[in-house]
């Protein structure tokens, strides 16, 4: 009986979320604000110091807003493993409370306990994040100009298996069972996001990627919920397909070429863009937006990499990815022609001219330095 009222009680939770989705406002503006508040959580491992050379360049960028007002940057401390198992929280209350008054975050990479590891079965900070703040959509781009690789992810954040991770129930010693949600309203809006980002920039096909040929209520809710969407867009293509082939597809050097916006529930969101980031030089390169209608934060999508730090090594940290997540943070807020040298400066550093190598190691540069190199490459342009 115990079991059949947690459920009860999980089932209430997310028709609560389904009323609370109803009911918002539309996306902040960003140029109606006096003062844009840039919070900086740095994580852990080697989370602050990636993050801080991040900062660095960001406030290189906009020096001048920086200094007239117009942008503050907030150093959010308190987001680490230590702190977050010794409260027994994702996100402790203070910290939040701080990220509930910035209006974009930029953060490091978090620590989440597996089982085994020394830490309590708190839930990832992550997932807290987004949760908290409601950002929906995850946005990854994935680009290679010379492989005609040009993809956008759009990844629905805040349901599928993930939304009630830590909620999962130990029927008996040989029964476990986890909760994979999906509700129309929250497919609705990552589907929308997706569509308008694709007209918008130009983009002529959405592909929705599931497993409603065998999942059939959920994703094949997920699914209808997008052909609907689709109707909206009679401009723009779309196409369905199923997770297993499609991470096959993406290897497929006639047929990756064909993709464009790609729309998934969060799991297989999850998987896909881990996979999309190799040909671009991996997950320690590729940066993440997380977009809700008042909040965003923007991410590195790596791990923490504790081994890096316990050998000393957190000084050779690649910063690329938290860097390149900065860089769809100008953007976001509508520092285009910033972003667009940030990119730029990325590309010629990591790709073209590589006058310096990130090897995680003395052999190669430092975090400074290869910073310090974007920044003299942005001068350049």
């Amino acid at each position: 009986m115990e079991h059949l009222k947690q459920f009860e009680a999980i089932i209430k939770q997310q028709l609560e979320r389904v009323e609370r989705i109803k009911k918002q406002d539309d996306f902040i503006d960003y140029g109606s604000l006096d003062t844009i508040i840039i919070g900086v959580v740095g994580g852990d491992g080697i989370g602050p110091a990636i993050t801080n050379q991040a900062k660095r360049i960001l406030e290189f960028l906009l020096k001048d807003d920086v200094d007239s007002g117009k942008v503050e940057f907030r150093v959010i401390e308190g987001c680490t493993i230590e702190k977050r198992a010794e409260v027994g929280k994702a996100i402790p209350d203070d910290v939040l409370e701080e990220l509930k008054k910035c209006h974009v975050i930029l953060k490091g990479p978090t620590t989440t306990p597996r089982k085994g590891d020394p830490w309590p079965n708190v839930e990832s900070a992550n997932v807290a994040m987004r949760k908290e703040l409601d950002l929906f959509a995850n946005m990854r781009p994935v680009k290679v100009p010379e492989e005609g690789i040009d993809w956008t992810f759009f990844r629905e954040n805040t349901e599928d298996l993930y939304a009630l991770g830590s909620q999962g129930i130990n029927v008996t010693e040989d029964l476990a069972l986890d909760f994979k949600v999906i509700t129309t309203q929250g497919t609705r809006r990552i589907a929308k996001a997706a569509f308008d980002y694709a007209k918008k920039n130009g983009k002529k096909k959405v592909t929705v990627v599931t497993k409603a040929n065998v999942v059939k209520t959920t994703d094949g809710k997920f699914l209808d919920v997008c052909k609907e969407v689709a109707k909206d867009y009679p401009e723009i293509e779309m196409d369905d397909w199923y997770i297993d082939i499609m991470t096959a597809k993406l290897i497929d050097e006639k047929r990756r070429k064909d993709f464009q916006v790609l729309v998934l529930p969060n799991l297989y969101g999850d998987i896909l863009t881990d996979e999309a980031a190799e040909f671009q030089g991996g997950v320690g390169t590729a940066g993440s937006a997380n977009i809700g209608k008042r909040y965003a934060m923007f991410e590195a999508i790596h791990g923490s990499a504790p081994r890096m730090v316990d050998e000393g090594r957190d000084i050779y940290a690649d910063p690329s990815s938290v860097i390149r997540a900065g860089a769809m943070m100008l953007s976001h807020l509508g520092y285009q022609e910033e972003a667009d040298k940030l990119f730029k400066a990325l590309e010629i550093c990591s790709q073209t001219e590589k006058k310096l190598v990130m090897t995680g190691r003395s052999t190669g540069a430092t975090s400074e330095d290869y910073s310090n190199y974007i920044m003299g490459t942005i001068d350049k342009l």
